[in-house]
């Protein structure tokens, strides 16, 4: 409302004080509250005009720097950790006002000065950038127009324990490959081995190749492969493998992991509509009941799952089952051939140089007779990792021939189980190792005993001595 001057106020109640009209009246034709109007009327009649001028304020004309000064106090306190309640705000600030002699401000005010402060600020000050970045930073969520279009890849320690082949208790790690555009789950690898570059390549091989289950109709090559930025996935063979199948590679962003949701929800769907009525299923790391499933159950289980229950049931954000929206007359682009999907995928290429004795690689040696005429070529072997007992040789991006190692020539040996002899191998002469130092150490503290052995001085012992010298026979006495 605007302000009137003392002159306008007594025009406005002249008429109530001559009984001409109302105050109601004066009200509703004037817009001013009768309360207000009462007001005026009894101030008139107390001090004449001078009661219908402004009063002035007890502070005006003096400085409100320090007024200022004491807002921003109240919010530096609000924004400070650990979080004070106003309580305590409102009882630092009367502390400190008493001391700058100055008025403290009411605890009405303190609220309402707390109150006001913007909420991005607060939770960036109190709870961390982490929760800010959740609840207020933009996200840019891509939409997909087709199917294949965007694939995203993870992997998730599943909450339950299953049998492995030695009859111990394990839980198994489950690869996923879900279409962004429909949620149809592409593929699915589990294993028990945590997460590496090769379970991503099996999915994969999976995801893109047609399925031996005919309702499992997905397949295709993507456009674009969205992942984290473990080190499975920023592998040199991940990198290798979407640059000959020209897939696009995005990583989300560290520590923002808003962008996987769609996948980090079918690990929920999982784990509540399946997991849970199984033996061995797990809550915050111990098993409920005790395990029982192998892992060919637990795949059989899975697979199940995501044919006969979430495949068809219609999804809550698209409104259509996944793999109807997928296959709504979709025509996916293919790779010529199993075997080149298997050769780029199930293989992993390195460089090397052809030696008078053959190819030298993991500490074996690789023969074949075409070697002969490229030694000192520099060259590029594929191998796949489960068995090493042959390679691939390739010149100028041309296959030239297979290298065999005599050694493994009868068998089927994989990389890993490589390493595991290897590692065997080293554990057991770092023991010999071990037990020889134990054994010198031993010997010598015994050397050391021996030497520093300290002989008795009782009289029994001196007699003896004396004894041996009178008895004993010289020369010089004879």
């Amino acid at each position: 409302m605007e302000k009137r001057s003392s002159l306008e106020k007594y025009r406005l109640i002249f008429p109530i004080l001559e009984r001409e009209t109302t105050m109601v009246e004066v009200s509703k034709s004037e817009g001013i509250p009768v309360r207000t109007l009462a007001y005026w009327v009894k101030r008139f009649s107390e001090k004449g005009t001078l009661g219908l001028e402004r009063t002035k304020r007890k502070d005006s004309g003096c400085s409100r720097v320090l007024s200022q000064e004491l807002k921003e106090l109240i919010q530096g306190m609000a924004l400070q950790k650990p979080r004070l309640t106003i309580s305590a705000i409102h009882r630092k600030i009367v502390l400190l006002a008493k001391r700058s002699s100055m008025k403290a401000p009411s605890y009405e005010t303190v609220y309402s000065i707390v109150t006001k402060i913007n909420p991005a600020l607060l939770t960036l000050a109190l709870e961390g950038s982490k929760v800010y970045q959740q609840k207020y930073e933009l996200i840019y969520r891509r939409e997909c127009n087709t199917p294949n279009e965007i694939w995203q890849c993870d992997h998730t320690e599943l909450d339950i324990y299953i049998i492995d082949a030695a009859g111990r208790e394990k839980k198994p790690w489950i690869t996923t490959i879900i279409d962004d555009y429909s949620r149809a789950i592409m593929a699915i690898f589990i294993s028990l081995d945590a997460p590496s570059a090769l379970n991503t390549a099996f999915a994969l091989r999976r995801a893109i190749w047609r399925k031996h289950e005919p309702a499992w109709v997905v397949c295709g090559i993507p456009q674009i492969l969205y992942t984290d930025h473990g080190s499975d996935f920023m592998s040199d063979h991940i990198k290798q493998v979407c640059t000959s199948l020209k897939i696009r590679m995005i990583n989300s962003a560290v520590g923002r992991p808003q962008g996987r949701g769609k996948i980090e929800r079918f690990f929920g769907a999982l784990n509540e509509c399946l997991l849970i009525d199984l033996p061995g299923h797990s809550v915050k790391g111990k098993p409920l009941s005790k395990p029982k499933l192998t892992l060919e159950h637990l795949e059989s289980a899975v697979m199940d799952f995501i044919l006969n229950n979430y495949h068809v049931t219609s999804h809550s954000t698209t409104g259509i089952p996944p793999i109807d929206r997928w296959n709504n007359g979709f025509l996916p682009q293919m790779p010529e051939s199993l075997e080149i999907l298997d050769l780029l995928l199930l293989t992993i290429h390195k460089p090397r140089k052809v030696q008078r004795d053959g190819i030298r690689f993991q500490g074996m040696r690789y023969i074949a007779p075409t070697l002969a005429g490229f030694v000192g070529e520099q060259i590029t072997i594929r191998y796949d990792p489960r068995d090493l007992a042959e390679i691939k040789v390739y010149h100028e991006e041309k296959f030239l021939c297979k290298g065999i190692c005599q050694d493994l020539a009868e068998m089927v040996v994989s990389l890993k189980e490589i390493k595991a002899a290897r590692s065997a191998v080293k554990n057991s002469l770092a023991g010999q190792i071990k037990d020889s130092k134990l054994l010198l150490k031993k010997l010598t503290q015994a050397k050391i005993i021996d030497d520093n052995k300290i002989k008795p001085k009782d009289s029994t012992y001196q007699e003896n001595i004396n004894s041996s010298k009178t008895s004993l026979k010289l020369y010089k006495n004879e």
